[in-house]
């Protein structure tokens, strides 16, 4: 248990490392901006407490807050995630397969499974931390390319991270 909590503070540490300074300056023209960062609330495992999950995508998203100068966007958004989260893995995953698969990573759920899952959540944090940043109607074609570039960014850094970091193991 203990080394489970070492991994993910680890991991906490070095995804906001990595969003605040390197990937907080990548753009596409202002339309397409990484946020690698909620790739720490994709991969809480999976018997996570429901408390605890919103209570650590509250901090991830307060933490970006305070460095992209975003009151609250960035926490409502990863709240919001922890949330879609719960409801996805309650839907796809079989409560008794928890033994076997500790957490929903590229490695021990398949391609398939990890490619709808980090794509379902990042588009429901994207669609909503762009909507509440333009909080206007005006902006509507402008705030769905960002959305929908930004999301297929992120997805794609989400994936390559998962190839890299994480080794092919069998399912049981």
């Amino acid at each position: 248990m203990s080394k489970n909590i070492i991994v993910n503070l680890l991991r906490f540490i070095a995804l906001v490392f990595i969003q605040v300074f390197l990937l907080k300056n990548v753009t596409l023209y202002n339309l397409s901006i990484p946020y690698l960062y909620i790739l720490f609330i994709l991969l809480l495992p999976f018997e996570t407490p429901n408390v605890l999950l919103f209570a650590l995508a509250f901090i991830m998203g307060l933490t970006i807050d305070a460095f992209y100068d975003t009151p609250g966007l960035n926490a409502a958004s990863c709240v919001l995630m922890a949330f879609v989260r719960i409801l996805f893995i309650s839907i796809t995953v079989q409560k008794d397969g928890f033994d076997n698969e500790p957490e929903p990573t590229l490695s021990i759920m398949g391609f398939r499974w990890f490619f709808t899952y980090a794509l379902v959540l990042t588009l429901f944090h994207h669609f909503f931390l762009f909507n509440l940043e333009a909080f206007s109607f005006s902006e509507l074609q402008y705030t769905l390319s960002r959305f929908l570039l930004s999301s297929v960014f992120t997805v794609f850094l989400i994936l390559i991270s998962g190839l890299i970091f994480f080794r092919r193991k069998e399912r049981k």
